[in-house]
């Protein structure tokens, strides 16, 4: 079972959840500092914003839209005291009924990216699913940041330029 989902169900009053250990791709997965030939990137990590908008399973919807709006941002993950991933406001809940409670309308579960993927790749995917933005979280589920599809974009762009 995934870290992530082991908090989740601790959230939901499971108490005998499990977890694995952590190995060299954990490491890197982290967002640790990388060496070698294949450290260069540009990696998910190098254009991650790790200053965002987070929220709780108790909050309400009127209270968390506004502070994702002013901080420029369409999604909002929403986390618990660890900063585990347990879930995603996207502009469809955020534009919900104000009184809403988060736990109630967030997607459970939201797709998140490890900071050490090539942004090659994750712009890949992201174009394939039509998403402008991803979550970017460690291996145990733990959130670093999100990033914006047209950063990463532009972070490859620059890499090409330089390596021409």
């Amino acid at each position: 079972m995934s870290p992530r989902a082991a908090w989740r169900l601790e959230t939901l009053g499971f108490s005998a959840v499990y977890d694995y250990e952590a190995g060299k791709v954990d490491w890197f997965g982290a967002g640790l500092p990388r060496e070698g030939k294949r450290s260069a990137g540009p990696y998910a990590l190098d254009v991650t914003v790790t200053d965002v908008p987070t929220c709780r399973l108790t909050d309400r919807v009127g209270d968390v839209r506004p502070r994702v709006r002013a901080a420029g941002w369409r999604i909002c993950p929403v986390v618990n005291d660890e900063q585990i991933v347990l879930g995603l406001l996207r502009e469809k809940e955020l534009d919900s009924d104000p009184e809403a409670v988060v736990e109630l309308v967030m997607r459970p579960g939201p797709s998140t990216f490890r900071p050490n993927l090539p942004v090659g790749e994750l712009i890949e995917y992201l174009g394939k699913f039509e998403m402008a933005e991803a979550v970017i979280t460690s291996s145990d589920g733990k959130l670093i940041g999100l990033l914006r599809c047209v950063d990463a974009e532009r972070s490859a762009r620059g890499a090409k330029a330089t390596t021409a």
